[in-house]
């Protein structure tokens, strides 16, 4: 059976669900207690909730073979389970302690990366608009900065680029350095914690220029709609957080949600599934997923697709084949 889960989103209906069962293998989409609460996710409560739906596959549905399934965000959350499971290793989060369980928790067989991010502070990083200088002023902008500013581009130079890389980097670490003072003043208050607005986070250059990590999306949209729009809209990833979700799960200095670290300790047969035309993960996204993983049998596959496998015709059930073949060519079949 497979077992898919996200730090967010729901996977009950998962697209691949009714393909896989027609041939012959169990789905469970299995959501933690952060199932569209993604403003207060932690990510050891997180692992705790994937081990209870990996208990109810091994202990009352007889299920003997496990596949985790981490597709999009689940990538790395799924990663950060198996490796949990192999070698603990999660810290509690700043401002909390560790719940008990973490060090008992039972690992998958197989782990199938599909349209998956390296990690999630990763991710968040590389749609963060360093032309921010006012994190309480959503309209606030370094023109110097700004991707959407026509004098610098598209096409951006590599300067531009490196820039503007080396900025995203430096804004997440200013949102680190608030949240862990801000943690400890809410301490001196008898405060557990609180939330806080982050604005503008559909800013990765790539969105607008084809020539950055070159695929068959198309320029100029992300997940939600026209870049430059959503972009100066509220609707965005970690748009509202709590302070320790922001260390949790989006910091790159404090958050155990990165993927590298986690796919090291992966060790059982791995494929990895990257389709060319998504808008938010890119063809380079899943070949670092494929190098991190330390599985010494491991597959890496480029298939034509946007993000939801909703076109072309037909790219679903290739994918379920793909997999499919995988498993059986382990001796995996249903």
């Amino acid at each position: 059976a497979f077992l898919a889960s996200h730090y967010n989103v729901c996977f009950m209906e998962h697209y691949l669900a009714p393909i896989l069962a027609a041939r012959g293998f169990g789905f469970l989409g299995w959501n933690t207690r952060f199932r569209g609460a993604e403003q207060w996710f932690l990510l050891e409560h997180a692992l705790l909730d994937i081990a209870a739906g990996m208990r109810f596959l091994r202990e009352e549905a007889g299920v003997e073979t496990v596949v985790l399934l981490g597709n999009s965000g689940g990538g790395s959350l799924m990663a950060a389970y198996q490796s949990q499971a192999t070698e603990p290793n999660v810290r509690a989060t700043p401002g909390g302690s560790l719940p008990g369980g973490l060090d008992a928790l039972v690992p998958g067989d197989f782990y199938v990366s599909l349209q998956a991010h390296v990690g999630r502070p990763e991710v968040f990083t590389d749609w963060l608009d360093p032309s921010v200088t006012d994190e309480n002023d959503p309209l606030s902008v370094d023109p110097t900065l700004d991707m959407y500013a026509k004098e610098n581009g598209p096409p951006y130079s590599a300067d531009f680029v490196a820039r503007y890389r080396a900025a995203q980097v430096a804004r997440n670490e200013r949102i680190t350095d608030f949240a862990l003072a801000e943690l400890e003043r809410c301490r001196k208050h008898g405060a557990m914690d609180r939330t806080f607005a982050i604005h503008r986070v559909w800013a990765d250059p790539r969105l607008l220029d084809a020539t950055l990590d070159p695929s068959d999306r198309e320029v100029g949209r992300c997940y939600l709609g026209p870049a430059k729009m959503m972009n100066y809209s509220p609707f965005n990833i970690g748009a509202t957080c709590t302070l320790r979700t922001w260390l949790s799960m989006w910091s790159l200095r404090t958050s155990q949600c990165r993927g590298a670290p986690h796919l090291a300790r992966v060790k059982v047969p791995s494929l990895v599934l990257q389709s060319t035309a998504d808008t938010g993960v890119f063809p380079e996204d899943g070949r670092r997923i494929h190098a991190a993983l330390a599985a010494p049998d491991k597959e890496l596959e480029l298939f034509p697709g946007c993000h939801y496998l909703e076109t072309p015709t037909g790219i679903r059930e290739h994918v379920a084949d793909r997999i499919v073949a995988f498993l059986a060519a382990r001796g995996c079949a249903p």
